[in-house]
């Protein structure tokens, strides 16, 4: 018994021996291991650097003049929000979900680790918060690969404790919540709260903290959006920890139960709605600034990713005024250019061949997505022009709303070709600061800028250009008289559109009347070279041609230079470069660059841009815009109309004392157009968007701009012509589809117009209620 007892003991002994062996060889290899790691023997670490700025890319806000937001550039659609923000629910229940033991342990919990390892995980996971928060911000995803997730685990530990030693466990929780990827472009709390909910973190309550708590295991599967039912039992789970911790009572646990889950799903899209036509030109100036700040201290700022804050001159209600202005005219013009285009086989082309359509609307094919895949799948040319041909369900664009129809890729190029597009840019004088910029009539639809993009022919809006050279080189004043007989200069030989000739017109009735001689021979006495030079000294970049026909607007330019170079008129004879970019700050909101110090350039005197604003005065009461004069307006309006040829084009660009708004209408090709130029001519298609416009600012009492403002006269001016223009022109009569203006004519016109206008209406209604005849692939009735 003894001897037995000895053999036990000394068997005993060994054990121990061993299990402590064992023991302390397994505490030196995890020791050893996990010094290994921390000094990166194992992988590279982040540096000190990272660990203490780590990665939390935030996009810059963007805001109005009135510091409204408008919209983000961002990579990652994040808001940083501080703990303060955080609901007390949703930190509770992020402990009682996630990590119990949060607030006593160094960034492992070996309880909770031990217990993931005995039960494989069947009882939770083992990671803190400080290690899920470590995860996110280091080692990314869980590989696939077991020793690669164990090489993973062993960092996230090591990060975890670094972490925890260099920052609060408040700052940990809310890093945590700003970091995670809630799905939908949702990074962060604050974007998920408003993606999930629309509402800020601060004004979630307990079930939609415990929904999005709930989301942290795997936003994917426990989505409240695709899968209602796993989310309210993990909504119900996380309530019941919140429970089990005494975070809850059980009567405020059981009532939270019974409820159903709700949302209110807004998805927060690409650049928060900023993909507007104005956003590229906005980008551009603001990584010039970005540009210069690098330059001068040597950090580099990133637009995507900075968190800055960005301030524009934009105005967010001048905007929507503007949007709503082009819409409300368009859409009827829209309805008149359809109806008069239904005999046109060829619509909406007008006075081209068949084989020029094809080329036109095969050069719109090759710009297509389409086209590109089908090509790098191998297709032929022709084949693919089959595949064009063959009818699909497409979205279309129509002044009432999108919809869906059958049609061919083919005829729905045709289709958009018939569309009327538009350009307005709006200016501060003063400033040049950019207070609306509608590049088109829907961003969804149509992506490229009539504002800074398209280059079409001016017409006779370009006139003042030429007027003012003349003016400032020859010191002619607004009733120096020019002749208007018959004029030619080499082979070329301006023709009025009215075809009369004969007898003298003061400066102030030829631009006020677009009289063609006249501008002929301002230009054949001064040459092309200087009214170039002057228009570029005005803003234009664009390529002026030097030929006389110059003066009659044969040049194409963009409305954003013709724009700013009216504003030098305004701005009394200063060029200011338009811009929409006011000042930026850092994400700690430090002054980055600001334009405050606007730079500004004189090129012409005070006295030359009175006269030709006086000039202009003319062509709005009883020139060219006369009948601006039907919507009633009261106070100082200067402006030009400009037409091109075939009525592709239309322009105005009218000014009051203290806001240069400049509108281009037309369509994508020059070859679709309204044939007869009383719809076609710029007093038509441009100037009622102005009209509207200008009516909805006026009518805003919180804007600056009403009906008592006047254009100043300089200080030590000297020309006393006055009386010479109160005297002239008042005879003046001729026909309205001309350039001279009959007031009867005019009105008898009106009434014919507003009568046919009616007609069309009616029958478009009627087509409208009647879906069966309704035939868009015989290119019939486009958007009614």
């Amino acid at each position: 018994m003894y001897k037995k007892n000895i053999k036990v003991n000394y068997y005993f002994r060994i054990l121990i021996f061993y299990f402590w062996f064992l023991f302390i060889i397994g505490i030196s290899i995890i020791f050893t291991i996990f010094y290994a790691a921390s000094k990166g023997y194992l992988g590279a670490l982040p540096s000190t650097r990272d660990i203490e700025n780590p990665t939390m890319e935030v996009g810059s806000e963007v805001y109005d003049a009135n510091g409204i937001l408008l919209g983000r550039f961002f990579s990652e659609n994040r808001t940083l929000i501080t703990y303060k923000q955080l609901p007390k629910n949703l930190i509770n229940a992020l402990i009682a979900k996630e990590d119990i033991r949060f607030k006593y342990h160094s960034g492992i919990d070996v309880k909770s680790f031990l217990r993931a390892i005995l039960s494989l995980g069947k009882k939770g996971g083992g990671s803190t918060i400080s290690q899920q928060l470590a995860k996110l911000l280091f080692t990314g995803p869980s590989a696939k690969n077991k020793l690669q997730r164990i090489h993973q685990k062993l960092l996230e530990w090591v990060m975890a404790i670094e972490l925890e030693k260099r920052y609060t466990k408040e700052e940990i929780i809310t890093m945590y919540y700003n970091k995670f990827d809630f799905l939908y472009n949702a990074k962060g709390i604050e974007t998920a709260a408003h993606t999930y909910f629309n509402k800020k973190v601060s004004e979630l309550n307990l079930g939609e903290s415990a929904i999005l708590v709930g989301m942290l295991e795997n936003p994917s599967l426990y989505n409240p959006k695709n899968y209602p039912k796993r989310a309210k039992k993990q909504r119900n789970l996380v309530l019941f920890q919140m429970k089990k911790y005494n975070f809850l009572n059980r009567y405020r646990y059981k009532k939270e139960l019974k409820k159903p889950i709700k949302i209110n799903f807004k998805i927060q899209k690409k650049d928060f709605e900023l993909l507007t036509y104005y956003g590229e030109f906005l980008k551009k100036e603001i990584q010039e600034s970005l540009d210069e700040y690098e330059n001068k201290t040597g950090k580099k700022l990133n637009l995507y990713s900075s968190g800055l804050k960005i301030y524009t001159s934009i105005d967010a209600k001048m905007q929507d005024y503007a949007e709503k202005a082009v819409k409300k005219h368009l859409s009827k013009l829209q309805i008149l250019f359809n109806n008069m285009q239904k005999k046109n086989k060829n619509y909406p082309f007008l006075n081209i061949s068949q084989e020029k359509t094809k080329r036109i609307l095969i050069s719109a094919m090759h710009r297509t997505s389409l086209y590109q895949d089908l090509k790098q799948k191998g297709l032929e040319e022709n084949k693919i022009i089959e595949k064009f041909k063959k009818p699909q369900l497409i979205k279309l664009f129509t002044w009432n709303g999108s919809k869906k129809i059958l049609m061919s890729p083919w005829d729905f190029i045709r289709y958009q070709k018939s569309i009327i597009q538009s350009g307005l840019l709006s200016i501060e004088p003063s400033t040049g600061f950019i207070k609306a910029w509608v590049g088109g009539i829907d961003f969804n639809y149509f992506q490229y800028d009539h504002v800074s993009q398209t280059q079409r022919q001016v017409g006779s809006v370009f006139k003042p250009i030429l007027y003012a050279a003349a003016i400032n080189k020859l010191h002619y004043n607004p009733c120096t008289k020019i002749s208007n007989e018959k004029f030619h200069l080499g082979k070329w030989s301006p023709r009025n559109s009215n075809g009369k000739y004969g007898g003298f017109f003061t400066l102030k009735d030829g631009l006020a009347l677009s009289i063609n001689t006249i501008s002929a021979r301002l230009i054949s006495q001064i040459t092309p070279q200087p009214v170039i030079n002057l228009a570029k000294k005005m803003g234009i970049k664009s390529i002026i041609p030097e030929h006389p026909s110059i003066a009659l607007g044969s040049a194409d330019l963009t409305l954003y230079e013709m724009t700013g170079a009216f504003n030098t008129f305004t701005n009394y004879g200063f060029y200011i470069k338009p811009s929409i970019l006011v000042k930026i700050e850092d994400e700690n909101g430090n002054l980055i660059q600001d334009n405050i110090d606007i730079s500004k350039r004189q090129v012409f005197s005070e006295e030359v841009a009175y006269i030709m604003l006086k000039l202009m005065q003319g062509v709005i009461k009883y020139g060219t815009a006369k009948r601006l004069k039907k919507y009633n307006f009261i106070g100082e309006i200067a402006g030009k109309t400009g037409t091109t040829n075939e009525n592709s084009d239309g322009w105005f660009i009218g000014m009051i004392p203290n806001l240069t708004t400049g509108v281009w209408v037309g369509w994508e090709d020059r070859f679709s157009h309204f044939e007869n130029i009383k719809l076609g001519q710029g007093a038509n298609m441009a100037l009622p968007i102005w009209a509207y416009y200008m009516k909805s600012l006026y009518k805003d009492i919180n804007l600056i701009y009403h009906d008592q403002l006047f254009f100043r006269k300089p200080k030590n001016y000297q020309y006393n012509w006055e009386k010479c223009i109160d005297n002239s022109s008042l005879s003046i009569k001729e026909d309205h589809n001309n350039i001279f203006i009959n007031e009867e004519n005019e009105k008898k016109e009106n009434k014919n117009f507003i009568k046919e206008f009616k007609k069309i209406i009616d029958i478009n209604e009627n087509l409208n209620n009647n879906k069966n005849n309704e035939n868009l692939n015989n290119n019939k009735n486009f958007d009614k």
